[in-house]
């Protein structure tokens, strides 16, 4: 982990904060903020919303002076409330538009994962943010965590010899609900109204998993936009929707070494996504959740540590008032965004065939909560971080290059 840098005192006034989208996801970073500002970090200065929050969503920030400003233009409300910085947490397409509204304004950023639909806006963004001198945090948590750079540490002092690669392993479950919580889940396109379409990209590798991606990155040191050399998907879906939801990814790094990530939205048992770094002499696998690192290696016991975790908002505060070093800046997630456009790019992902998955019961309501379990998938999704291969190579009939698969 980056640690601040000396030289500008610690100001004691709030920073003033404005949070885009603050429902879904945007209701962690409402708790974030009340978190921030109870520590005298931080005030709300406004919220932007289509619809405004209600007394209940703004629970904690009634009695503040002056009261958060709402309201759907994001661009009016930044100039009014003297914001510092600006939560960007709306829709994948909106990202780059809005980065650069708070950038032409002088406004920091912190802009939730993927930062953009595509590499084209990615660097649209990275320009503007550049041009504008502004900070820009991409929302990445797990790259907060302080085992990342205990991991790195550890590689580099050869505690587990040679390097041989790293896989990550996500295996979650989503029920059908989650794909029409928006009208742009689970897509890769939607019309842009004018006679064209703009890219959403809303797949399991780069948004619900994406922090697997860019943590097993991270992890290689493979983070810049030019460390990749080789990028080879396999892109499947089993709900009836337009993004993949069980894929895989291998990158090959300019340094030489493997980087897979095996993702489902399908697993029949879910639970924690991790990272394993494997070397000649042991293995070290990190739940980047829960900032927990397990290593394993020859002649030795396993060792288990809890690390410590520095939130990315806390960061970005404490760049602006005490010169701290950013830890997830838009250059760093170059790599991840390269991802993101072979995703873009790559041919639709095929549909499952129908005896390659089944219903079961969701954690939601109603007659919405039902979800597909693809078979074997948890299996598969853990093999393949064990052998840094993919579904195809594994087994499973399904992934076979040129199966057709029904619509």
């Amino acid at each position: 982990m980056s640690t601040p840098r000396t030289g500008s005192p610690r100001t004691t006034e709030p920073v003033p904060v404005v949070l885009a989208g603050a429902r879904g996801h945007g209701r962690w970073h409402l708790n974030n903020l009340r978190r921030l500002a109870d520590a005298g970090r931080v005030t709300l200065a406004g919220v932007c919303e289509l619809k405004p929050l209600d007394e209940e969503e703004l629970a904690g920030f009634g009695s503040q002076r002056p009261p958060v400003a709402q309201g759907d233009d994001f661009g009016a409300l930044l100039d009014a409330t003297g914001a510092r910085i600006a939560i960007i947490c709306t829709p994948i397409p909106t990202h780059t538009d809005l980065a650069l509204t708070a950038a032409r304004r002088g406004v920091h950023l912190l802009l939730e994962k993927p930062p953009a639909p595509s590499y084209t806006e990615y660097e649209r963004m990275a320009r503007g943010v550049a041009e504008a001198g502004i900070a820009c945090q991409v929302g990445f948590q797990s790259l907060g965590s302080h085992a990342v750079s205990h991991i790195r540490d550890l590689v580099r002092d050869g505690l587990i010899g040679e390097p041989l690669g790293t896989g990550a392993a996500g295996a979650w479950a989503r029920d059908e609900a989650y794909f029409r919580r928006a009208p742009w889940a689970g897509h890769r396109r939607l019309d842009d109204g004018a006679g064209g379409q703009v890219d959403v990209v809303d797949g399991v590798l780069t948004n619900p998993l994406a922090h697997a991606v860019a943590t097993a990155l991270a992890l290689d040191g493979a983070t810049g936009s030019d460390d990749l050399t080789g990028i080879r998907t396999e892109l499947f879906r089993a709900n009836a929707i337009e993004a993949d939801d069980t894929s895989y990814v291998e990158l090959t790094t300019r340094s030489g070494s493997r980087v897979t990530v095996a993702a489902t939205l399908c697993a029949e048992w879910p639970d924690e996504p991790y990272v394993v770094v494997h070397g000649s002499r042991g293995r070290i696998t990190f739940w980047y959740k829960q900032d927990r690192v397990l290593v394993q290696r020859a002649g030795h016991g396993p060792q288990e540590t809890v690390h410590g975790r520095t939130d990315l908002l806390e960061n970005l505060v404490d760049h602006l008032t005490a010169d701290a070093e950013l830890l997830v800046t838009p250059a760093s997630t170059g790599a991840f965004m390269r991802v993101v456009e072979a995703i873009r790019s790559a041919p639709d992902p095929r549909a499952l065939p129908a005896d390659a998955w089944r219903t079961a019961p969701g954690t939601g309501a109603g007659e919405d909560a039902v979800r597909r379990v693809v078979h074997g998938i948890d299996g598969l999704v853990a093999a393949s971080a064990d052998s840094l291969t993919g579904y195809a190579e594994l087994g499973a009939v399904w992934a076979r290059p040129g199966l057709e698969a029904a619509p």
